[in-house]
């Protein structure tokens, strides 16, 4: 049924966000959406009937009908041995292979009484199977007290295949509604012929994607934390925002309550908002030196028992084409999301949601320095505003410490002029400019502002090569708070500070390129592309001691640097097959080519001329190279490095791999080392061993000290109509084992894999 006010989508999501957040103030927060079944029928269509043999007494307006009887209406069909039909009543009783199938699912037994009209009735050993779900619903008596809706004294319920399924539950008063819930009450959950748990009451949800309910419960078990228990509960809010509410249980440490709150009113308006809360029995006051709760990364205490994390991430348009958005993180300490980094509301899974649904993650959960951050932007072809207000939460300052001078920008307003012709001339133009109010607690605090305009010169030899000299102004203005003056400073005048500077930028690049006609039945060519590109910088050195230290724009330093870089691509050309063409006309696969850049190599070195001839001094910076291979599209590697000419040793170095199919399995691994800090290998995988058994496992080693960083293993096992995982972890502090068991069709209950 359509709403006649289109707006009311949101406004229910906004009295709802208005309700959670009431309800965040108070402990918690949570999800939702709402569906309704269409149980339109259009009266003017007519029932047929027919039958092998058919007789109709008119006196009575009753048709008798035997041998393949159908009678049918738009989508609902009913078929039987033995039909008689009342005409003035259109009530029907059928015998012999009843079977009814409608659009909510089908419903079969031996002998059915019906109100064709209300599609209400009686059916004895009846079975009813909703496809979407794989489910069967059994009872020796079925009363159909609806479109969709049933009703069964003693019944049974099961998405398995089988005379005797897999796993089954049985009770009384087992009341179904397709589309929405069903529930049966003295519930026993059975194992083949085996009763494994009881239930006094249970509800589960019939043929819906989303809808109110609890979620299936996560168990596990860690040395460190004991059991835990995590059960969720989704709300069903409305179609355009939902709700998850957490009780999570841990058995060493107290309750830990959460929730989330989700909307989207429409691809530029949505938001997520999550919060949870522990009152923690355990703490490292520096009491009990060998307490298993003291921390060692650092020399701080963690005495807090109140231990929390906020984290919003939201988008909203504006108007005249702007759009804003809003990234909270709030957190209670530096260890919360350490601690907690696996399950519903763990930092992986929070971390993986904003990624997907914003495309903007989160700090590390390592980092005790946190980023809060509102955004309002207008991008036009040529030009970009940006206007930010960055908070940056120092949790171990902000806690621990009696000064803060953690840096904040309140705002910082951007606004860039793309690269773009000067008129009619030869010349372009480009700027970045740049307005910051830096605040801090404890420190000195002012505005900056910075303009830096830059023309270019593009000079084309032919198509030879490219010389494009440029030259940029740059001026920055200082002014101090007064507050910070009277404190340092007799003369007011002090406060306010300015700088010029100039820098000078020559490029010569060229593009190289050559095809080679393979005449292969995959690939048809693959064009070979060289791009050497020489760079000069030069900015002159001033004295800026005497400017109030912000970021890095304060201390611009001298550059006299000249860079040499050779890129090197290759490119595949090809055309679809017939058969993989999106396209239904065959033809068009040969008519638009596909191209795939499967190489790329980038090897560059610079050379400072300000430190030429310097003793002690190296006027070559490090080399760097990347390398990046894509053969096919199931494979990819990566390298890259930076070499020392001065120690005559590689500095750092990553390698990298992944290998994946269309089945799901993937297999990665990367070696990392830097120079006097971290030798380390990551391995990875997930491997379908057969179509039932999945393994997955991820292995992280430090080579240098030779101990194990993090080791995790998983076996799945999905049958037709359920699936079981268990799994170990260990980090170095904490072991944990983990399990689920999911019933399909009904939810499950364990550590979700």
């Amino acid at each position: 049924m359509k709403s006649q006010n289109k707006k009311a989508p949101t406004g229910i999501c906004r009295i709802a966000l208005i309700a959670v957040a009431l309800f965040f103030y108070a402990s918690t927060i949570g999800r939702a959406e709402s569906l309704s079944a269409d149980t339109n029928t259009d009266e003017d269509i007519p029932w047929n009937i027919t039958a092998d043999r058919m007789i109709y007494e008119k006196t009575d307006e009753v048709y008798i009908a035997k041998g393949n009887v159908v009678i049918e209406k738009g989508d609902a069909k009913l078929s039987a041995d033995f039909v008689r039909l009342i005409r003035s009543t259109m009530k029907v009783t059928a015998i012999g292979d009843v079977i009814l199938v409608t659009r909510e699912g089908r419903l079969t037994g031996d002998r059915m009484t019906m109100d064709l009209n209300s599609q209400t009735g009686t059916i004895f050993n009846g079975l009813v199977f909703i496809e979407k779900k794989n489910f069967y619903i059994k009872g020796d008596r079925i009363e159909k007290t609806g479109v969709a809706k049933y009703t069964i004294n003693r019944g049974m319920l099961t998405s398995c295949n089988g005379e005797v399924p897999d796993w089954k539950v049985t009770g009384r008063n087992l009341n179904v509604n397709i589309g929405g819930f069903g529930s049966v009450s003295h519930a026993a959950l059975w194992a083949k012929k085996v009763p494994v748990a009881y239930l006094p009451y249970f509800v589960f949800p019939v043929d819906r994607d989303r809808q109110s309910g609890f979620l299936p419960p996560e168990i596990g078990y860690s040395d460190r934390n004991g059991v835990q228990y995590i059960q969720p509960f989704f709300w069903a809010i409305h179609r355009s925002c939902d709700a998850t509410f957490y009780y999570h249980h841990i058995q060493n440490r107290g309750e830990k309550f959460g929730g989330e709150f989700r909307y989207m009113l429409s691809n530029r308006t949505k938001g997520a908002l999550m919060y949870d809360s522990l009152s923690d029995r355990e703490v490292d006051d520096g009491e009990h030196v060998d307490s298993p709760w003291g921390y060692t990364d650092d020399d701080y205490l963690r005495p807090n028992s109140h231990r929390y994390w906020f984290r919003m991430k939201a988008d909203q348009a504006l108007p005249y084409g702007m759009d804003a958005q809003l990234d909270l993180d709030i957190v209670s300490d530096q260890d919360y999301l350490r601690e907690f980094e696996d399950g519903y509301t763990g930092y992986d899974e929070v971390y993986n949601y904003f990624e997907s649904k914003f495309g903007r993650s989160l700090d590390d959960h390592d980092d005790p320095v946190r980023e809060n951050r509102l955004n309002i932007r207008k991008i036009w072809p040529r030009y970009s505003f940006n206007a930010d207000v960055l908070w940056y939460d120092d949790v171990i300052k902000r806690r621990l410490l009696d000064t803060n001078d953690t840096l904040q920008q309140l705002p910082v307003i951007t606004f860039d002029a793309l690269k773009q012709p000067v008129f009619d001339t030869p010349l372009f133009f480009q700027s970045n400019d740049e307005y910051v109010y830096f605040h801090r607690e404890d420190g000195i605090t002012g505005h900056r502002l910075d303009i830096h305009p830059r023309i270019f010169l593009p000079l084309r030899a032919d198509r030879f090569f490219v010389f494009e000299p440029s030259v940029g102004v740059r001026q920055t203005l200082w002014i101090e708070d007064a507050s910070d003056i009277e404190t340092e400073t007799l003369d007011p005048d002090d406060g306010y500070e300015h700088r010029e500077l100039y820098d000078i930028q020559a490029l010569l690049s060229t593009d190289l390129y050559r095809i080679y006609d393979t005449g292969g039945q995959t690939i048809d060519a693959v064009k070979h592309t060289i791009i050497p590109e020489l760079r000069y910088e030069y900015i002159p050195g001033t004295d800026q001691s005497e400017y109030p230290d912000f970021d890095s724009i304060d201390r611009i330093e001298r550059t006299n640097r000249l860079t040499l870089s050779l890129t090197q691509f290759l490119r595949s050309k090809y055309f679809l097959k017939s058969g993989d063409s999106d396209s239904d006309n065959p033809a068009d696969a040969k008519k638009t080519p596909r191209y795939n850049r499967f190489f790329r190599l980038l090897i560059e070195q610079s050379y400072d001329f300000d430190k030429e001839g310097k003793e002690g001094e190296e006027p070559f910076i490090p080399l760097y190279a990347e390398l990046d291979i894509t053969p096919v599209n199931l494979l990819t590697l990566h390298a890259e490095a930076e070499w020392s000419h001065q120690e005559d040793a590689l500095l750092s170095n990553r390698l990298s791999g992944r290998l994946h199919n269309e089945r799901g399995d993937w297999l990665a691994i990367e070696y990392q080392y830097i120079k006097d800090s971290r030798q380390s290998l990551d391995l990875g995988a997930s491997i379908a061993v057969t179509d039932r058994i999945r393994i997955s496992g991820e292995y992280e080693r430090n080579l240098d000290s030779g101990g194990d960083m993090e080791k995790r293993l998983e076996c799945l096992y999905r049958s037709q109509c359920w699936s079981v995982a268990v799994g170990y972890s260990d980090d170095g502090t904490d072991q944990e084992i983990s399990g689920m068991i999911q019933l399909h069709g009904l939810g499950g209950f364990g550590n979700q894999m």
